[in-house]
């Protein structure tokens, strides 16, 4: 029986999530011994036709982002977005915030006309996307988890509930009681708190969970004397495209 045939992609990102699946140490050998991997430009020169799991890193924010894109998923049974740019449009999508004449003047100058680019959005946008692995860089372990259950044909298990809620199963003294301004309360986990667990706060890397209790958010807010404009603010690092 032969191996699924895996490969991955990267574009308009700084890559940080290609690296970290070089940095999986006891784990890289079980995933080689698992798959073939086909195509990966971080590691290899060798190219395929046809994928049976393609993962990608990073946005669409050109037109030959877009072609690329259709392209690949023409060619893929299974299509992974990986990490805040590709699952969301990541700290990338700030530059819709902007005017798109302004940027490309302030990023390229005079040469502004050389760089053909469109606002930046994210690889569902564009494409179908079967499953997501978020976080800037993406999260190891469910990185892991979703690509061995695809491997061995099962359906991963996909989290939905706040980061708080990783913060109480680990019994974490809240940062929000320490006076830091944690995004927690609305952003998705899955990386088992990683952030709060190492003494500093949520910056909303993961994006927003699905049922965001916004009232419950604004009063958190209040209790610890913190604005709901500084939490806009700081939500837009990451989630540019997913607030008003």
């Amino acid at each position: 029986m032969s191996k699924p045939r895996v490969a991955f992609f990267d574009f308009t990102s700084c890559e940080g999530c290609q690296l970290n699946k070089l940095n999986f140490e006891n784990d890289l050998l079980d995933i080689l011994e698992l798959v073939d991997i086909v195509e990966f430009r971080e590691a290899m020169d060798d190219r395929a036709d046809e994928y049976d799991i393609a993962f990608i890193e990073g946005s669409i924010s050109t037109p030959t982002c877009v072609e690329r894109i259709h392209d690949i998923r023409r060619r893929s049974k299974i299509l992974v977005a990986l990490g805040s740019c590709a699952v969301s449009g990541g700290i990338n999508a700030m530059k819709n915030l902007y005017p798109p004449e302004w940027v490309k003047e302030t990023v390229y100058g005079e040469d502004k006309y050389l760089f053909p680019s469109i606002p930046v959005q994210p690889v569902s946008a564009i494409v179908k996307v079967d499953y997501e692995v978020r976080g800037c860089p993406m999260s190891t372990p469910e990185y892991l988890h979703i690509f061995k259950s695809l491997v061995l044909g099962r359906k991963p298990e996909i989290i939905d509930y706040a980061v708080c809620v990783e913060c109480k199963q680990k019994e974490n003294e809240c940062v929000l009681d320490k006076g830091m301004f944690c995004l927690g309360p609305v952003t998705r986990a899955g990386c088992g708190a990683i952030c709060p667990s190492n003494g500093q706060y949520c910056t909303g890397c993961r994006g927003l969970v699905s049922n965001v209790n916004e009232n419950g958010a604004i009063e958190m807010l209040k209790l610890h004397n913190l604005s709901t404009h500084e939490a806009m603010k700081r939500m837009k690092m990451y989630c540019a495209n997913e607030i008003d």
